[in-house]
């Protein structure tokens, strides 16, 4: 009788992540063609319809910036949330859009000269997102240089006593 291995639970992120990250790309390409329209119902804005074939191209840059490892991050890190987290990381956002798939984001808006802000901010299904949890560690903020966040390295005292 030979023994079966299970893998701890703790690791079906970083094994599942490479598959599912596959197939969510593979479904936002097979649905390319009705996105505007998901994106229009989902966050209640008919700008993304109305510019149909924009958005579509758009979308098309969306997805291949997805490609580079957003989307497998999302599946390992956001979801498993099994990646080294740092104690703390402080900073405040300067909307330089580096961190939107470094403005490759379809809802990236530009509000000024190198400022740009979320088109679908304050919708509820953000928060499920990569968006939702930037930056999660050293590795966010390092892959989109982002210029306002900074992981605070924790020193441990230990006092002697005498």
């Amino acid at each position: 009788m030979s023994s079966v291995q299970v893998a701890p639970l703790s690791r079906w992120p970083s094994r599942l992540a490479p598959w599912l990250a596959s197939a969510y790309l593979a479904l936002l390409t097979l649905m390319l063609p009705l996105s505007p329209l998901f994106a229009s119902v989902m966050f209640g804005r008919l700008k993304f319809l109305r510019d149909y074939w924009g958005f579509v191209g758009r979308m098309r840059v969306h997805i291949a910036a997805l490609r580079e490892g957003p989307a497998r991050h999302y599946f390992e890190d956001v979801m498993g949330r099994q990646s080294e987290v740092p104690a703390e990381i402080a900073g405040s956002c300067v909307q330089c859009g580096n961190c939107c798939m470094n403005k490759r984001c379809v809802f990236l808006e530009a509000i000024d000269n190198d400022r740009y802000q979320c088109g679908i901010y304050h919708s509820p299904l953000r928060r499920w997102s990569n968006c939702g949890s930037f930056p999660l560690h050293a590795q966010d903020i390092e892959r989109y240089a982002c210029p306002s966040y900074h992981v605070v390295h924790v020193v441990k005292v230990v006092a002697k006593r005498d």
